[in-house]
């Protein structure tokens, strides 16, 4: 890996891990127990990384692991506490085409570790192989939708962020009870009779989900058929681009020169701030 890559991945890190610990300390300032929980998990998710590459000897990517460690901010810190994803237009669509990108590339990574292995080989097309990693990142997708669909359900998250639109088809509203939809166009405003009292939601019909689900799937395709094509180039000739962001197994000597770069971080720090040996 270049010098120049470790150093990007080491500013991100600390840089990244500095702003949480302020946001979290704020959290605590001000009792906000939830968002100081989403801080704590921030944490842990960053180190992700690095255990998964010593625990499996994997070796993850300085650009795909600068990549993770920006969503996951982006998502958790920006995008729940700093409350982005209502704030700001898009932005959790703009996550969700990450997400279908970054698990394609494990998904293409998996079969990669798989195919390097004599004993469980795989003799499939880089096509075939590229379209299973999009199946992977789709499954994905879908089981994190379940998800949402399931906190929404039974703890009234609203995770599947509701919408606001102008006209409905529906065969429910039909009067005579048979399978003709009724459509309703330029709906303006909803009123909603309830026990707690009444709703008024002004500017159209509310949408329960549906259409943030089903976005969240089309782009989540869209990042998924992106690196599934990255991952086809992969396959074929193993270019420069795509192997800086597919984690792949790494050999004895590799393990052995990670270990000894970490041993003599270990001992700068301990030189640094006079720590003695155990």
């Amino acid at each position: 890996m270049k010098k120049s890559e470790r150093r990007a991945l080491t500013a991100c890190y600390i840089i990244l891990r500095a702003i949480v610990l302020i946001v979290m300390i704020d959290r605590i300032a001000n009792r906000d127990w939830s968002s100081t929980f989403l801080c704590v998990l921030t944490l842990i998710l960053f180190m992700i990384p690095s255990i998964f590459e010593r625990r499996l000897k994997i070796d993850v990517p300085d650009t795909l692991e600068i990549i993770i460690l920006m969503f996951i901010f982006l998502a958790e810190i920006l995008g729940e506490i700093a409350e982005f994803y209502i704030r700001v237009p898009h932005w959790d669509t703009m996550l969700h085409t990450a997400n279908g990108f970054l698990m394609a590339a494990i998904g293409v990574s998996m079969i990669d570790i798989l195919n390097r292995d004599p004993r469980i080989r795989f003799n499939m097309s880089p096509v075939f192989e590229a379209f299973t990693a999009f199946c992977f990142s789709m499954t994905i997708g879908v089981v994190w939708e379940f998800f949402e669909y399931g906190m929404d359900v039974f703890f009234l998250t609203d995770m599947q962020k509701d919408t606001i639109i102008s006209g409905i088809s529906s065969v429910a509203i039909n009067p005579e009870g048979v399978n003709v939809p009724i459509i309703v166009e330029g709906i303006t405003r909803t009123v909603i009779e309830a026990a707690s009292g009444d709703v008024v939601i002004t500017g159209g019909y509310l949408d329960i989900g549906l259409n943030d689900t089903m976005k969240d799937m089309l782009v989540n395709l869209v990042g998924a058929l992106v690196f599934s094509i990255i991952g086809v180039i992969y396959f074929r000739r193993r270019g420069r681009t795509a192997t800086n962001l597919i984690p792949r197994p790494m050999s004895k000597e590799e393990v052995a020169a990670r270990a000894l770069e970490l041993e003599e971080a270990k001992e700068r720090f301990r030189k640094k701030h006079r720590i003695k040996k155990k």
